[in-house]
């Protein structure tokens, strides 16, 4: 089944998205997180989604707008693609191929749930920055609670999946990450989720032996396509990625799990790596990303201007005067 959250006649609702785009509104239901977070998993949620067979159609996906399918609690993105590695290494410090420290465990970075949008939405352009860039990658989607998983528990708890877009403001990540802890700022301002949650059953058909899901992947940036990938190219499950990310802790229902960002024009920093020069350019107002999973769907976003930073002074030295 595919969910949506959309707002129509200044309701927000959630329904069951059918072929041919017509919906099936969930009575009652208004945030397809609180429907997670009842608990139970995939069996669970496909049961609500065949409650809607005795409810008469509503709109069709048209005439409605939209949202994030889900607001989720924490947003996790990992960092599965060696091609990936390998452009944004060239393209921040000139360094080639893939650390051997990578290939250890599947590494990531808690990002904002606040700063979610919908797969329509205008993206504003990060304050202070002028280096804006997105990321194609897809997202698992947690329906059920769980701790120290193995990989083949992981499945049951993963309840689908949706397009993801890690828009990233290069030139504050850049400087920010050499103070060695990560990116703050720099992926603080946006990310994409939708346009649907597709049940983990509609892409069974997709996966291959090793458990990767074998899906195409397109970038277009003003309807020129950049960047062309598969989703099995990760070096990751996703069930490995919920494993590692449960170790010692709890994933909980509405829990996004980022695949990291795919190869081959995934994102425009990895074609500068590649190319040695920023080509194509960053991204500006006014400019338009179409990301497309095959068996998932397309988000399209357009980029306006955002906020002007409000000033923050320097650290001050201090004298390390102790009592």
């Amino acid at each position: 089944m595919r969910f949506a959250t959309y707002e129509y006649r200044n309701r927000r609702q959630v329904a069951v998205v059918e072929e041919d785009g017509t919906l099936h509104p969930l009575p009652g239901v208004a945030s397809l997180t609180g429907l997670l977070a009842e608990g139970g998993g995939l069996p669970e949620l496909l049961d609500a989604g065949s409650a809607t067979t005795d409810v008469p159609a509503g709109p069709h996906v048209s005439d409605v707008q939209l949202l994030a399918p889900l607001q989720p609690p924490t947003v996790r993105d990992f960092v599965t693609f060696e091609e990936h590695v390998e452009g944004i290494r060239r393209s921040v410090d000139g360094s080639v191929g893939v650390p051997e420290q990578w290939y250890a465990a599947p590494t990531f970075y808690f990002t904002n749930p606040y700063a979610v949008y919908g797969p329509g939405d205008d993206i504003p352009m990060p304050p202070g920055s002028g280096v804006l860039d997105f990321e194609l990658e897809v997202a698992a989607v947690i329906g059920k609670e769980g701790r120290d998983l193995t990989p083949e528990q992981a499945r049951e708890h993963i309840v689908g999946y949706t397009v993801f877009n890690d828009w990233s403001a290069r030139d504050l990540q850049s400087a920010e990450m050499r103070v060695g802890l990560g990116p703050c700022k720099g992926k603080d301002t946006a990310t994409t989720l939708g346009p649907y949650l597709v049940t983990a059953d509609e892409l069974d058909e997709y996966r291959d032996e090793e458990g990767f899901l074998r899906l195409a992947l397109t970038a277009e940036v003003n309807g020129e396509v950049v960047g062309k990938d598969l989703l099995s190219n990760m070096s990751w499950t996703f069930e490995e990625m919920v494993a590692y990310a449960s170790r010692g802790t709890w994933v909980r229902p509405g829990d996004v799990l980022g695949s990291g960002t795919c190869g081959n024009g995934g994102c425009l920093a990895e074609l500068w790596g590649v190319r040695g020069r920023q080509d194509p350019p960053p991204l500006k107002p006014g400019d338009t990303v179409t990301l497309t999973v095959e068996g998932i769907g397309t988000v399209s976003n357009t980029v306006v201007p955002g906020a002007d930073p409000r000033p923050v002074p320097a650290g001050r030295r201090r004298s390390r005067e102790r009592p």
